[in-house]
């Protein structure tokens, strides 16, 4: 009671030294007690009117600069409590500089989202112009915990639509549909992030766990889908011997790029048939070059819809300074990344 009677008595002393027509935020302790920090983060920004310049002009300029007042005081407050977090993680550290420069830009682009609310005064017997920009740190948490909420059914639409989508024998779509929900999850927990920045209390709740169980299916999901299945089968001759140079190249080159190898055909999600055969072209021993073709016939099969993708015939040239057969097989290596590309050009 002597604590609200002491406060009572400071406001009405301020009151008074202030004036009839004068807003109380132009008072310090007055706009501590209307805009107190655990509630509201608040800009504070003033200059005179000085010859020359127009009211309108100062005006908008004391307002622009309650804003940038607002917005350092936003990277004040939450940079401080990142960085007491971070001090506090037992694994070394939660949040990095970027990280901390990341939290502060989105909450200030949230406070810029939901309306900054600004005030201005002229002070005429003074000649100063007044400006105060503030936004309500409740307001804040609620549009975050919206993004929370929206965002985590968005994530798990496309979660869903990711199973559909490889049900269907869609699989790449599928595996844009698994990133989407990714991304998502970076934003989620950015804004669980900024609740326990501004105050709220994301870590405890249903939100956080909903966030970790999104989280460990992605990674599941993620795992499911990034692996290529593929079965290779192949014809070859390098001059009249068998050979698989082809096929072992192409199977190098794939698996370089996650795709995974299998002699089952029915548990494969592609197929892939070579037939090639070398023939001499042309020597140049005033160079010591020699040239030879490979002729190769190529189909890329998709097992879960049981259709071909492509199918090629082509001829690839091949050089070495060597004898025919390994020329021959310098061939069959080149066809292989020929075909390799071809593949990765459609998985991608």
């Amino acid at each position: 009671m002597k604590h609200l009677s002491a406060t009572l008595l400071l406001i009405s002393a301020s009151l008074v030294l202030l004036g009839q027509g004068t807003p109380d935020w132009v008072d310090s302790e007055l706009r501590r007690a209307r805009f107190p920090e655990n509630t509201f983060f608040t800009g504070f920004a003033y200059g005179e009117l000085s010859a020359g310049r127009q009211l309108h002009d100062v005006r908008q300029q004391m307002i622009t600069d309650a804003q940038a007042d607002l917005s350092r005081m936003i990277r004040v407050q939450i940079i401080s409590r990142s960085q007491s977090e971070m001090s506090a993680a037992s694994s070394g550290g939660r949040y990095s500089e970027s990280e901390s420069f990341t939290i502060v830009s989105a909450t200030e682009s949230s406070a810029e989202a939901i309306g900054v609310k600004t005030e201005s005064y002229y002070d005429e017997s003074a000649g100063i112009v007044y400006a105060l920009a503030y936004v309500n740190r409740i307001e804040l948490s609620a549009y975050h915990k919206t993004s929370i909420a929206r965002n985590l059914a968005q994530a798990e639409a496309y979660l869903q639509t990711s199973n559909d989508l490889e049900a269907s024998c869609e699989k790449i779509k599928a595996r844009h549909q698994c990133e989407a929900a990714e991304s998502l999850l970076d934003r989620i927990q950015q804004s669980q992030v900024l609740l326990t920045a501004i105050g709220g209390s994301a870590s405890e709740s249903l939100q956080q766990t909903q966030t970790e169980a999104l989280r460990n299916r992605i990674v599941q999901r993620r795992a499911q889908l990034a692996i290529t299945v593929v079965h290779v089968e192949s014809a070859e001759s390098n001059f009249s011997q068998p050979t698989t140079v082809a096929a072992n190249r192409l199977k190098s080159l794939l698996a370089a790029k996650g795709c995974s190898f299998i002699d089952d055909p029915a548990q494969a999600d592609f197929l892939v048939n070579i037939e090639a055969t070398t023939r001499f072209h042309s020597s140049y021993p005033e160079y010591g070059i020699t040239v030879c073709f490979a002729d190769v016939s190529v189909v890329f099969f998709d097992v879960c819809r049981n259709v071909s993708v492509f199918k090629d015939e082509f001829s690839q040239r091949g050089s070495s300074p060597s004898t025919q057969e390994i020329t021959g097989r310098v061939a069959l290596e080149e066809a292989a990344s020929t075909i390799a590309n071809k593949i990765l050009q459609w998985l991608e």
